[in-house]
């Protein structure tokens, strides 16, 4: 068979063509391509690693931010409930003042009413024993025909008063 024959020229021939190929390839790409390659994804690491430091120190700021941001609305609130607290306390104290003043206020014009009635009682009690005395003559005068002195009348009156 003569294909067969051949194939040991062609083969040499076509394994050194393949290896001059392959060999200018891999220099091509190897020594011309590839440095640019790493390059290129180095500069891209590095910037990434920056990107990531960047990050990180502007998530500490922020966190230390957020901390002391706590801390001072923690400080308003307790600033806020001691003042409402000396606000409130302040308020009872007025409040209590307005009271008593009121209270000595009511007690005086109760003192005064109660004078008063006390006043008032009296008078008509000492009317009341008046228009009794005078029903007592008249009745006597009326039932019995005798006629009875405002003295006694008056002094019968009370005693029957003062008895119940």
């Amino acid at each position: 068979m003569p294909q067969l024959a051949q194939i040991a020229e062609i083969y040499a021939s076509q394994i050194f063509w393949l290896t001059v190929f392959f060999g200018a390839i891999l220099v091509f790409i190897g020594y011309g391509m590839v440095p640019k390659i790493q390059k290129t994804v180095d500069l891209r690491d590095e910037k990434i690693a920056a990107d990531l430091r960047e990050a990180e120190a502007a998530q500490a700021a922020a966190d230390k931010l957020e901390e002391d941001y706590r801390e001072q609305l923690d400080a308003a609130r307790g600033e806020a409930g001691k003042a409402t607290a000396q606000a409130k306390a302040t308020a009872a104290k007025k409040t209590e003042a307005s009271l008593k003043r009121a209270e000595k206020s009511i007690d005086k014009k109760l003192d005064t009413a109660a004078a008063e009635l006390s006043a008032q009682r009296e008078a008509a009690l000492a009317e009341l024993e008046g228009l009794a005395a005078e029903a007592t003559q008249a009745m006597a005068l009326k039932v019995a025909g005798l006629k009875v002195d405002k003295k006694t009348a008056t002094a019968a009156v009370k005693k029957e008063l003062a008895d119940g």
